[in-house]
């Protein structure tokens, strides 16, 4: 073990880093299945996850404000990098490195709320998820007062090359505006390094793209390499769809770092975003007995208790207890010929929007399926929209 992961490592995990890191270089399956040392645990489950997406919603209300067509593309291409800080990096600066999540149960659901500082509305998110084999998480996030509405799903495959661990992030999500406009936005791949030294950090890597509005934004991801490049950056082109683009210029061209700021480089001037210390806290919906146990706070709460607290063998005595059940419960589903019913989503082969939207890009695979929200918020949020 060297120096630098010694200092990473507490000293009575390092036995368990060790075999873990053997036993990632030796798999050839999904790394998700792997059980990691408990240090490296987050204390929030991946249902949490989607919260990042809203903890900027400035910038997500902004979306509505701007003009139709090249203004308001830009305006979503702003926001979507305005998240990638919270998202990405955000685990290194308050826990010390990337840290595992920890993998949803099916039926586990989330929800919260952020107010919009400008008295733009209450942007509110609600997640479920909609399947534990393979892992997927289906969400909603909506601004009702400006007509604002997103729906996606995400899963993760994830592998090692290089000696690193690499996600390939399944999925995608569209954003509607006033019912109407529709943008299609796909999901960078993640590069986890800094294994061998027991402080994982992500990099983004290869292409995502959002199109809708009329244009169709291609933003590449480049990391810090063994001898050139720098951390988190990226570029983003914006170009009109033939036939649909308007006035404008034919290219806009975005550099920068996605977790400090970036600018223009072509079809405009000046800065383009800047990330913000100050973000948003969300406020978790009040628990009740409508949220029911499978609420993630609630059911990971011991979990979570023990990772903070450094009591790991509570977290993995809890854990354990969680995960026996729910293979309980699917074994007696099996048994009685039930299947679980979603509470929020309804699940559907194929999307539409995907395919005629990243038709235009030529974005592979060309169809996808997609998890179609009920509509079906729980009551709680009616009583925050009333008070913002």
């Amino acid at each position: 073990m060297s120096t630098e992961e010694a200092a990473a490592v507490p000293p009575a995990q390092r036995g368990s880093w060790s075999s873990f890191l053997k036993s990632i270089a030796s798999f050839s399956g999904d790394l998700s299945s792997l059980t990691a040392p408990p240090f490296i645990l987050s204390p929030v489950s991946l249902t949490e996850f989607p919260a990042y997406w809203c903890e900027r919603p400035e910038y997500f209300a902004a979306i509505a404000d701007a003009k139709p067509g090249q203004d308001r593309a830009l305006a979503v291409l702003r926001w979507f990098i305005s998240t990638l800080k919270d998202q990405y990096t955000s685990r290194n600066e308050t826990m010390g490195s990337e840290k595992k999540p920890l993998n949803p149960v099916l039926g586990e659901v989330f929800y919260g709320s952020w107010p919009d500082r400008n008295g733009r509305g209450l942007t509110e998110l609600l997640v479920e998820q909609v399947s534990h084999h393979p892992p997927i998480t289906a969400y909603v996030i909506e601004n009702k007062k400006k007509g604002l509405k997103l729906v996606g799903h995400n899963a993760q495959k994830t592998s090692f090359s290089s000696g690193a661990i690499i996600v390939k992030q399944i999925g995608h999500a569209v954003l509607t505006v006033n019912e109407t406009e529709q943008y299609l936005i796909t999901f960078p791949r993640l590069r986890i390094d800094g294994l061998w030294y027991g402080s994982p950090y992500i990099e983004l890597a290869e292409t995502s793209y959002i199109i809708g509005g009329g244009n169709i934004t291609t933003i590449e991801y480049k990391g810090k390499g063994y001898f050139s490049g720098k951390s988190h950056s990226f570029k983003s082109t914006t170009v009109p769809i033939p036939g649909q683009g308007g006035a404008g210029p034919k290219e806009i061209v975005i550099e920068g770092t996605w977790h400090e700021h970036s600018k223009f480089s072509k079809g405009g001037a000046g800065t383009f975003h800047e990330v913000h210390e100050q973000k948003e806290e969300v406020t978790p919906l009040e628990w009740t007995s409508e949220l029911g146990e499978s609420e993630t706070r609630r059911l990971w709460f011991l979990v979570a208790k023990g990772i903070r607290e450094g009591d790991f063998e509570l977290a993995s005595r809890e854990k354990s207890r969680i995960e026996n059940e729910q293979r309980q419960r699917r074994k007696d589903e099996v048994a009685e010929g039930r299947t679980w019913e979603l509470r929020h989503f309804d699940h559907v082969a194929s999307d539409p929007i995907y395919e005629q939207l990243g038709r235009l890009a030529k974005i592979v695979p060309p169809t996808e399926d997609v998890y179609t929200f009920k509509g079906n918020w729980p009551s709680g949020f009616a009583a925050l929209a009333s008070a913002n």
